[in-house]
């Protein structure tokens, strides 16, 4: 069936603090595993970001001038300040959509605000999230691989093996996905604090050495590097961004942790050991120009490279295991949304909704991450591709949360204007820097974005055309309640479920179990269900019913779209509203529809073969609801599209 998006005029208040985890969790213990599941990504960024941007600003085998390396490093500095703290941890981490942040929520929001108006809201939700799925294949790549060429520095005779290591690990990242990372969790905040600790404290004694760094907290040399270096500069800018990657994930994580823990994180460890790292990092540079192979490493004692390569490593896979994590709650919003079709999702914890695994998902980002691998061997070579995904979400996310500021907020537009399009327009400079790339890897993520917004889009198109044929041949429900009860068909025991996207006409299955075995069961619900435009759905909201007949009622089921559908369990719930329900006297019929390619439909031929292809890939209604498969009788139907 298809899933219908309701979208309720009003608008539902959020909570201060966001969903019922964080009654039973303290402040501290919020605080510290938001450092290790949202800081992750930005955290490792040191890794190759300052290395990349310097490298760009002109190093060669002489070095690199002073003056250089204090406009990069003031570049980092002022793009940590302006848009990771004041956009992200200030402004947006307030446009929670009850609770949940991230850009398909903040989508629903602002399509909510906007009511029908909102069809380009739902593209740029689109393009947002086909985005991200190449920041979540490329940063796993990225992050392992500079940490374990780590190595290199220790010895030349390491290099042959970087690449088979990093892939040797990235496998066994992806590998034990499902078993979920409850308990691997538990260890991120902590490890992610000493990781922080350690690369703050290790860049003092550079910064003592030469105290003149702390110059680059002045914006001016940030914008005469840019002034004075012409082209040089904007490609120097797309490798500067390369150390705020990973500032969605404050926002994506929201509903995790609540606001307050992830800004007090922020503000009090994380800001301030990345800013001592960059400040270590061009401090070293200034003292010995020739640092400028892998500043990072170089910074740290000879003592110490073995054991920061170790702790980099784990740094870096925790920042991948976040990033996967997010394509599985991306994909089942998504599913949710009608822009995917429904994928087997499996529950790793009994505790916690949000952890989940997505067996197809994991397999195509561990093809696609070890092909990246391969393809480019390097994490110089990387960095390339990395940027254009990251800074192309975040130009969606100032323009949706602009409609946001205006519409639920209740800002005049000016004023929502003067807040959020100095980010966009800082957003815009950095993709323009970035979009210089597409040759050198760029393309890469581009690539992936391209492909998944024409599933989804395809997918969006082709159900709602497949909705639009199969209404023509319904009847309305009433008028069939009321033929039958002129000439009741013979009744059997039991209750009959029918699930349909459409209530008000009687779904297909019903229109075939009559034509075909001529019986009707005592009861009959007409089953719909919904998905609001919430992450998720208060019990007492979850079902509604209505009575049509002695013989036949309807049944709406909400969930939210961060929410797996349960079917049995919710209709549970509607004992309370006076229906008895027992499993195991009720049926549920479902219809399978084996599709055909019309000579005339509302897409090209390729699309209706593409849009057949992605129906039958979708996992089975039974265990995407969650019914018990001896329950189900599935009814087929042959469509045209």
């Amino acid at each position: 069936m298809t899933t219908d998006i309701s979208i309720p005029a009003a608008e539902t208040p959020a909570a201060e603090e966001h969903g019922p985890a964080h009654s039973t969790d303290g402040f501290k213990a919020l605080m510290l595993g938001s450092i290790g599941v949202v800081y992750g990504d930005i955290g490792t960024s040191p890794l190759y970001a300052f290395r990349e941007a310097v490298t760009a600003a002109g190093a060669g085998e002489g070095g690199v001038s002073p003056q250089a390396v204090l406009g990069v490093l003031s570049l980092i500095l002022w793009a940590l300040i302006l848009i990771v703290t004041l956009k992200y941890v200030i402004i947006l981490l307030r446009a929670d959509n009850n609770g949940e942040g991230g850009t398909l929520a903040l989508m629903a929001l602002a399509q909510r605000a906007l009511g029908s108006h909102g069809g380009f809201i739902i593209f740029l939700g689109i393009v947002s999230g086909a985005l991200f799925y190449g920041d979540a294949v490329i940063t796993p790549a990225l992050s392992v691989l500079s940490a374990i060429e780590g190595m290199k520095i220790a010895t030349a005779a390491f290099d042959p093996y970087v690449v088979p290591l990093t892939v040797f690990i990235l496998a066994l990242l992806f590998a034990v996905q499902s078993r979920g990372t409850a308990r691997v969790a538990a260890f991120f905040g902590p490890l992610m604090l000493i990781w922080f600790l350690v690369i703050g404290l290790g860049a003092i004694p550079h910064i003592l050495n030469h105290p003149g760094v702390f110059a680059a907290f002045n914006p001016a040399y940030a914008v005469s590097f840019l002034i004075h270096h012409g082209i040089i500069g904007l490609v120097t800018l797309g490798a500067v961004f390369l150390a705020v990657t990973g500032a969605e994930a404050l926002y994506a994580d929201l509903g995790h942790f609540g606001k307050r823990p992830i800004q007090t994180a922020w503000l009090l460890i994380v800001l301030p050991s990345l800013a001592l790292n960059y400040l270590g990092q061009s401090a070293l540079l200034l003292g010995n120009p020739q640092a400028v192979e892998n500043p990072f490493f170089l910074m740290f004692p000879s003592w110490a490279l073995v054991p920061m390569v170790v702790l980099a490593t784990v740094a870096t896979v925790i920042a991948s295991q976040a990033v996967i994590t997010g394509a599985y709650s991306l994909t089942r919003q998504a599913i949710q949304l009608g822009l995917m079709p429904r994928f087997e999702i499996r529950h790793t914890s009994e505790s916690h909704a949000g952890q989940i695994y997505i067996p197809r998902i994991n397999h195509l980002l561990l093809i696609s991450v070890v092909l990246l691998v391969f393809l480019f061997r390097s994490s110089s070579a990387l960095a390339s591709a990395y940027g254009i995904a990251v800074t192309g979400t975040m130009v969606v996310t100032g323009l949706m949360g602009f409609v946001v500021v205006w519409k639920v907020w209740k800002w005049p537009p000016l004023a929502a204007a003067a807040l959020l399009l100095p980010f966009l327009f800082l957003d815009l400079t950095f993709l323009s820097a970035n979009l210089l790339k597409i040759f050198e890897g760029g393309w890469v993520p581009l690539a992936i974005g391209a492909l998944v917004m024409l599933l989804m889009y395809t997918w969006r198109r082709g159900t709602r055309l497949l909705y639009e044929k199969t209404h023509k041949q319904e009847i309305p429900l009433t008028e069939l309640v009321a033929m039958l009860e002129k000439k009741a068909p013979q009744r059997v025991p039991g209750t009959a479920v029918f699930l349909t996207s459409n209530p008000q006409f009687a779904p297909t299955a019903l229109m075939h179990s009559l034509k075909h075995y001529k019986v009707l069961h005592h009861k009959n619900v007409i089953l719909n269900i919904t998905t609001a435009p919430t992450p998720r759905v208060d019990p007492s909201e979850r079902v509604r019913m209505e009575e049509i007949s002695e013989n036949f009622s309807r049944v709406t089921l909400k969930f939210g779209f961060m929410e797996s559908p349960n079917v049995p369990k919710a209709l549970a719930i509607a004992r309370k509203l006076g229906w008895q329900f027992d499993i195991m006297s009720t049926s549920f019929f479902l219809s399978r529809r084996a599709l055909k390619p019309a000579t005339h439909s509302g897409m090209p031929r390729w699309q209706d073969h593409l849009f057949i292809a992605l129906s039958r890939s979708a996992n089975d209604a039974t265990d995407y609801y969650q019914i018990p498969t001896g329950r189900v009788v599935e009814v087929g139907t042959q469509i045209t599209i």
